[in-house]
């Protein structure tokens, strides 16, 4: 079983607004700008600013290659395996050294969080059957586009491009603000804007090399963000109300003991 994690400071909880500001409101905020881009049929146009009509070609493609599939795609994966390796090194040394035990809880929603997330994406992707841009006429393939939720032609050949796999795993890197959301509030955002900032990062490549339309990154970043989310709840937050509540016997020991001494 694992052991609750180190000490925090902050007062944080997972009533009705934790809920409320993390769930709902961004699940309604995710949900109306996937309508509108199925809506408005915006992830052609928006693909077409990545794409060089004349030339038939991407801007992540030749001489973009380098920094959007080397750099990005190749080069940028290993952070996120990287940050799951470690956790997932510091969750099994916590049973060998007792220097690790109190990371116990930390390092295996940690590895939890990632692993899950970008093992549901690659799931969905092969169950979904949706193109990838480059597949597409008029970026550069042969066979024609298909709206999300249409019916798929049966000749067209199997396509695993929805959601967004790469995407997902920058995504991915969120459970570092929920790691941090009950020790520091200032931390926590950082970490937020931080894996946000590489997910879209990660999207925008994906996105010039014709590898997905922008509905894709943004449903895998929905996806990742639910998944967290219920992470947090069952593995963090009931260890972070056990920690909160002795700290408050703890302090209101400590302030009775003043009090007796005055």
């Amino acid at each position: 079983m694992m052991s609750r994690f180190p000490s925090f400071s902050g007062n944080f909880s997972a009533g009705p607004g934790f809920w409320r500001n993390h769930l709902l409101l961004p699940g309604a905020i995710m949900l109306l700008s996937f309508a509108a881009l199925e809506a408005f049929s915006l992830d052609r146009p928006i693909a077409h600013a990545f794409f060089y009509t004349a030339a038939q070609r991407w801007v992540g493609a030749g001489a973009g290659d380098l920094w959007a599939h080397r750099v990005l795609h190749d080069g940028g994966r290993w952070l996120p395996r990287s940050v799951g390796a470690a956790a997932l090194f510091a969750w099994i040394a916590s049973f060998l050294r007792r220097h690790f035990r109190p990371w116990r809880r930390t390092a295996g929603f940690i590895f939890l969080a990632i692993a899950v997330s970008v093992v549901t994406v690659g799931v969905l992707k092969l169950l979904t059957n949706v193109d990838c841009p480059w597949d597409l006429a008029g970026f550069g393939g042969n066979r024609p586009y298909v709206a999300l939720f249409a019916d798929r032609p049966d000749w067209l050949p199997r396509a695993q491009c929805f959601p967004g796999a790469h995407a997902s795993s920058g995504f991915a890197l969120v459970c570092l603000y929920f790691v941090l959301r009950d020790r520091s509030r200032r931390l926590a955002h950082w970490a937020l804007f931080g894996a946000l900032g590489i997910g879209v990062v990660f999207s925008i490549g994906q996105e010039a090399r014709g590898a997905h339309f922008l509905s894709h990154d943004l449903a895998a970043a929905g996806i990742v963000w639910t998944i967290q989310v219920f992470l947090y709840a069952w593995l963090l937050r009931p260890a972070a109300s056990e920690i909160q509540a002795r700290e408050r016997v703890r302090q209101h020991a400590a302030g009775q003991t003043a009090d007796n001494v005055a």
